[in-house]
């Protein structure tokens, strides 16, 4: 198993060097898994690997049923890969804390520039995106509103690799909330702080929107914790054991 990772490793490194130095051009299909096994004497497994890692890596791109094609990676391909990688740890509880974490510094510094640098359409943009959170108060719209109301603020910043960052996250992390009980309620105390934070941007008060985008999040995340076990609950278990 080391022997076929190591040489599966440097297969993927041969062609990869051929693709930069463009041996290898882009959109064009890569050598059979047949021609590859013959050129670099080795398993199709092997080959097969290889052409994974180079498809991980972003250097080639694998169609339905068709053989791979030769790519270059790009920042969208790139992120896209990593994303894909990251939201499979959503269910561990320290992992999708530290998640959480990046998404509360980048909203809270997006609050910030916007206070500083959002322009009349940016504001007229996160205005509508607000009403229409407004609308869908208490119905299941409400979540989608919430991700649009958190993109459209976090765009106001114009850097692509945050907004790609924020668009592979959120949607996954809002996935992740249990249902309330009262959700008319919840929505409720949501829309209040993203008013909130809007008026303060509004108002030009940089200080009250990061802080407030700071404890809507700290409060959304720990709305989402599980409560812990109580001791009646284990008794309750052995219980249910002997009868």
């Amino acid at each position: 198993m080391v022997e076929t990772r190591r040489v599966s490793d440097e297969i993927a490194e041969a062609l990869i060097e051929e693709a930069r130095e463009g041996r290898l051009e882009t959109g064009t299909f890569l050598p059979t898994e047949r021609e590859l096994c013959e050129r670099f004497s080795a398993s199709r497994p092997t080959v097969r690997a290889a052409l994974q890692q180079m498809q991980a890596r972003g250097y080639a791109e694998a169609g339905a049923g068709r053989r791979p094609r030769v790519a270059r990676p790009s920042l969208q391909t790139v992120l896209q890969l990593a994303g894909d990688h990251i939201r499979d740890i959503f269910g561990d509880a320290e992992s999708g804390a530290h998640l959480e974490q990046m998404r509360q510094f980048i909203e809270a510094g997006a609050a910030r520039e916007a206070t500083k640098r959002a322009d009349n359409v940016q504001i007229a943009k996160l205005r509508a995106a607000l009403e229409e959170n407004f609308e869908a108060i208490g119905t299941p719209e409400f979540a989608r509103t919430d991700i649009a109301f958190h993109r459209v603020l976090v765009s106001v910043v114009g850097n692509p690799v945050i907004l790609s960052l924020h668009d592979m996250f959120v949607s996954a992390m809002l996935a992740q909330r249990p249902p309330t009980d009262d959700p008319a309620k919840h929505d409720t105390v949501a829309y209040e702080e993203h008013r909130a934070i809007y008026q303060a941007i509004i108002d030009g008060d940089m200080i009250t929107a990061t802080d407030v985008m700071d404890r809507h999040l700290a409060r959304s995340y720990r709305a989402r914790l599980k409560s812990p076990r109580k001791v009646s609950d284990y008794f309750q278990k052995e219980e249910d054991k002997t009868d």
